[in-house]
């Protein structure tokens, strides 16, 4: 998306007659010379019909042609309903979505893409002001690049008792992931650290110094070159089976990211990671029921899947 501009057309006057172009701008249009500087190396600056330089000199009557391009706010909520997402279940305390993959729960620095907050807010759903603006409501994550069942709060007494609930792990999530190989044991628990990855910062690895992670896996179908796993989470860190998977050398089919091959990647046709958030239970904060509920695989995970499975 290209971000509007502010266009601005001035007559350079007497008094600014030898100045820099910079200082011409930062005194014309009250800008920082920095700033001004940065809209010259843009080539968003003409002085009479002509690119410049921020050394160059300005005479009177010289015509300054100036856009500046508007800056937007990366945590800035849009408003806009994303196709494919799916609402499985709403009432006034909760809303719990289907989110496809290639959508973002929140805004965040590096991403333009959709947000499920902005497609509630497009969608005309009033959730809980509580929280962060950009992520208000939102009392759990999935990745960019993974898909599945999610729930947002509306009411801030749901807000209070979910964030309450995924702090000491009494919510249920499971997830299906389809891994390349087959672990050994096929079903055990992963309790290892993790952290920031120490050469890459949008990478998480098993740090001994990392936050304290547990997995739980069990394999529910072996195939010959990978093995549908379901897992539950009993910590949520950010990548946790992605990570976790990948330290036991059976990174998740499509992960490239984490090791995965890509010549099974692009075989199975995956441009992601095989991982699916299948089932949440938790007890509903306003009827102190156990609720639980699911999603199916998108069409990208069910087609690798199947890949999968004619290759025995």
């Amino acid at each position: 998306m290209t971000a509007p501009a502010d266009h601005r057309v001035l007559t350079v006057p007497e008094g600014l007659a030898g100045e820099r172009v910079d200082a011409a701008m930062a005194q014309l249009f009250g800008l920082s010379r920095t700033r001004a500087a940065d809209l010259i190396a843009a080539g968003h600056v003409e002085l009479d019909g002509a690119a410049v330089a921020k050394s160059d000199r300005v005479l009177p009557g010289a015509v300054l042609d100036v856009r500046i391009p508007v800056q937007i706010d990366p945590l800035e909520v849009r408003a806009e309903v994303v196709e494919g997402i799916k609402i499985i279940h709403d009432d006034d305390a909760i809303v719990v979505i289907d989110k496809p993959v290639g959508v973002a729960v929140h805004p965040s620095p590096g991403w333009s893409g959709p947000t499920v907050v902005g497609h509630l807010a497009g969608a005309g759903y009033r959730i809980s002001t509580s929280g962060a603006s950009e992520r208000q409501g939102i009392v759990q994550r999935l990745d960019v690049g993974t898909s599945g069942v999610m729930v947002i709060c509306k009411s801030e007494h749901a807000y209070s008792v979910l964030k309450n609930a995924f702090r000491h792990r009494t919510v249920d999530k499971v997830y299906h992931a389809l891994v390349q190989g087959h672990p050994d044991p096929l079903e055990g628990t992963i309790d290892a650290p993790i952290g920031r990855h120490p050469k890459s910062d949008w990478k998480f690895a098993v740090m001994a110094d990392g936050r304290h992670s547990v997995t739980h896996y069990e394999t529910l179908e072996a195939h010959r070159f990978a093995s549908l796993l379901e897992v539950h989470l009993e910590t949520g860190r950010t990548h946790q089976i992605r990570v976790h998977m990948a330290a036991l050398k059976h990174p998740c089919v499509g992960d490239l990211t984490y090791g995965a091959d890509p010549t099974l990647a692009k075989r199975v046709g995956l441009e992601r990671q095989w991982l699916h958030a299948m089932r949440l239970g938790f007890e509903h904060p306003d009827t102190r029921e156990h609720v639980e509920y699911e999603s199916t695989y998108p069409d990208d995970l069910e087609h690798a899947l199947a890949v999968i499975r004619d290759a025995d």
